[in-house]
């Protein structure tokens, strides 16, 4: 079976919907990548997007980053927590671009609304002691699917009604 492509404009079509916007406002996101093992992985991971890349922040030691620079490919997975679920599917490629000091997105995406101001600058505070330098994890995405159970499903529910469609008009 082919690997399914999208054009750059058919992936911007997919993530300039309303709904799409709403997502990639969200805080979390699910990172599935090939571990050096050559097994699974998939963890929530804090993002912010800034209307091109999906850009994650991490520790330089994370274990994730040797098996990104093996192996680059990516999913990620944006979602909501209600039923019927809304669904951001993307894929793409991850490149590392290690950082002095700490990434303006991770300073951002990392619960600057839920936060008094006092918090906060204690909380960067503690960051900025910890961390010397981050590794962002930026994410062009070369695929996108938006599934929310009304105007658009999984492919494998698409593919079944398209072929009970068919029957029917056999």
């Amino acid at each position: 079976m082919s690997k399914p492509t999208m054009r750059p404009d058919e992936v911007s079509e997919v993530l300039n919907r309303p709904l799409s916007r709403e997502l990639l406002d969200r805080d979390l996101t699910r990172l599935a990548y090939v571990a050096k093992d050559g097994t699974p992985r998939t963890i929530p991971i804090g993002f912010s997007w800034n209307g091109s890349e999906i850009v994650m922040c991490t520790a330089t030691n994370a274990p994730k980053l040797p098996a990104l620079r093996h192996n680059p490919a990516v999913a990620l997975t944006i979602d909501t927590e209600v039923h019927p679920p809304k669904i951001l599917l993307i894929r793409g490629r991850a490149e590392l671009d290690v950082v002095e000091g700490i990434p303006e997105e991770y300073l951002r995406m990392n619960g600057a609304l839920t936060m008094t101001a006092e918090q906060r600058v204690e909380w960067e505070a503690g960051v900025r002691s910890l961390y010397e330098s981050m590794v962002r994890i930026v994410v062009t995405p070369t695929w996108a699917k938006l599934i929310d159970f009304e105007t658009t499903l999984p492919s494998a529910v698409e593919e079944l009604i398209r072929k009970q469609e068919e029957r029917r008009r056999a």
